[in-house]
């Protein structure tokens, strides 16, 4: 190298140097940019709905991608309990959204419907900004300079609470009239479409977010992070239940638009690029039981001053602890009643304060908008009439949000650039992970708040499932009276210091 060339090296270090250790720490890896991801929440998704005849473009990422097989929804197992997991990667012990039904005195006297991104916004404007307590990932990613999109054809509170706090910042593009920033709406409207009518199935709202994704996202807006928002076959099982004609139809409807998703992908020559993540909020169980907490404390004389959400939230205005334990001896000699979760009786304690409870701590839903008790629905692996099983003595044709097994088993499945191919693993995951997964594959360092963990086992780069250890424990409550004994067993599975629940057994 001759004496002029070194020189220009010089100047061109002196030069650039400064400048490169001033940049965002984002843009030194340009060269190394992360893939763009995008989760697909599947609302309602059974494990045992991904078969070939059913769903087989599901059944077919299933085998060419990465699969948890052992993944959890977290308990309550409903639809906004956890999407804020998903976005914060904790339970409702930290971000505090306890239910689908909220009650949450400094915003409203009533209950609060989460299915409703603008009765959301109130309370978040309520509480100065503190309707979720845990911070979200797409704050994270937002506050690193990168692009979250949502899209969604199911209620408009589940997608808000995917990034509830930055959803305004790119998108949020949601089926039920519902688009932010309100000045994309028109624009939205002109590719898109109108606003498709619900049905059952809903296949048209489906469709519209899916290309919502393709049209907008990909070709305008050009996300790093999309989450995705299908809302069959929740609604029409609902309605029809596991196994019923007109829900195997809504899954084959959404199996579609995912194979069409995936298929428009790889003809723009995007397949490769991106990292996609199906997964579901819970599972789904037939219902048939007489479950109805208000007439049973009514009949025993002890509704008075008892306020009760969502079904199984009693909040016990009077009459103090021993009007709890009055009500939980009740409910513990009603055969319809399945778990009860009370207040620790110490700090960190798997016992509730109740004899023959288990705590809100072994649950991870200890809050203090949590209810004086919560009360869960009985379950049994009995199949209904289509050869499903899982029933639950809810009232109602089908649904979801017990601890039993059928509710709480999902699966996780992941294809793209970072993911091994044709891989399963039995290696326990949880709701809690996704945040935590997608800051992983976006580069991003989690929040504190995030108690779940990155599933490194699913990455091309990661250990074999065999090196991952996991342990399965219990912990079991019981009380007896004169003529009776409840006993109730907490089925919980350990990775590290992740925990997640698996499901809880009643005895009487």
């Amino acid at each position: 190298m001759n004496a002029f060339a070194r020189r220009l090296g010089r100047l061109l270090i002196a030069c650039c140097l400064p400048l490169l250790l001033s940049a965002p720490s984002h843009s030194l890896h340009a060269a190394t940019a992360p893939h763009p991801t995008l989760v697909i929440v599947v609302d309602g998704l059974r494990p045992d709905y991904i078969t070939p005849a059913i769903m087989p473009n599901l059944a077919r990422l299933s085998e060419t991608g990465a699969v948890a097989a052992a993944h959890h929804a977290v308990f309550p197992t409903v639809t906004r309990v956890n999407s804020p997991s998903m976005a914060t990667g904790s339970y409702p012990g930290t971000h505090g959204l306890m239910h689908n039904t909220i009650y949450l005195p400094v915003a409203s006297n009533a209950p609060i419907d989460t299915a409703e991104a603008e009765a959301l916004l109130k309370a978040d404007a309520a509480t100065g900004g503190k309707l979720l307590t845990a911070i979200s990932v797409g704050e994270l990613l937002t506050a690193a300079g990168r692009k979250v999109l949502v899209v969604g054809s199911g209620s408009t509170g589940a997608s808000l609470l995917m990034n509830h706090r930055e959803f305004a910042k790119v998108g949020l593009i949601n089926s039920r009239e519902f688009v932010r920033p309100a000045s994309l709406q028109p624009h939205a409207l002109q590719v898109l479409g109108p606003f498709p009518a619900p049905s059952y199935p809903n296949r048209e709202a489906n469709r519209w977010a899916v290309d919502a994704y393709l049209e907008l996202g990909l070709k305008e807006i050009k996300p790093d992070v999309t989450f995705m928002w299908l809302t069959d076959p929740d609604g029409t099982a609902h309605r029809h239940g596991p196994g019923a004609p007109e829900t195997n139809q809504a899954l084959g409807y959404v199996d579609a638009e995912i194979g069409r998703l995936l298929t428009t992908l790889a003809a723009r020559g995007l397949r490769d690029q991106v990292n996609v993540i199906v997964t579901a909020d819970h599972g789904f169980s037939t219902h048939g039981g007489p479950f109805n907490v208000g007439a049973l404390l009514t009949a025993r004389g002890l509704a008075d001053g008892v306020r009760i959400v969502g079904g199984g939230q009693l909040y016990v205005e009077k009459g103090g602890e021993e009007r709890i334990r009055q009500i939980v001896r009740v409910l513990q000699a009603t055969d319809w009643v399945g778990a009860i979760f009370t207040k620790a009786a110490t700090s960190g304690s798997a016992d509730g304060f109740v004899s023959g409870t288990l705590s809100f701590d072994s649950i991870h839903y200890q809050h203090a908008r949590a209810a004086d008790i919560l009360v869960d629905v009985n379950w049994s692996a009995a199949k209904n009439k289509f050869g499903y099983p899982g029933m639950t003595t809810s009232g109602g044709v089908a649904g979801h949000g017990s601890s039993s097994p059928f509710d709480v088993n999902v699966r996780l499945m992941a294809s793209g650039p970072d993911f091994k191919t044709a891989f399963k693993s039995e290696v326990p995951t949880g709701n809690i992970d996704v945040a935590l997964l997608v800051c992983r594959l976006q580069g991003i360092k989690p929040a504190a708040t995030m108690i779940g963990r990155v599933p490194e086992e699913l990455f091309r780069d990661g250990p074999a499932p065999d090196k991952v250890a996991f342990e399965r424990t219990t912990h079991r409550v019981t009380t007896t009276w004169d003529g009776g004994r409840y006993e109730l067993t907490l089925h919980k599975v350990h990775v590290g210091s992740t925990e997640y629940v698996e499901f809880t057994e009643t005895k009487r």
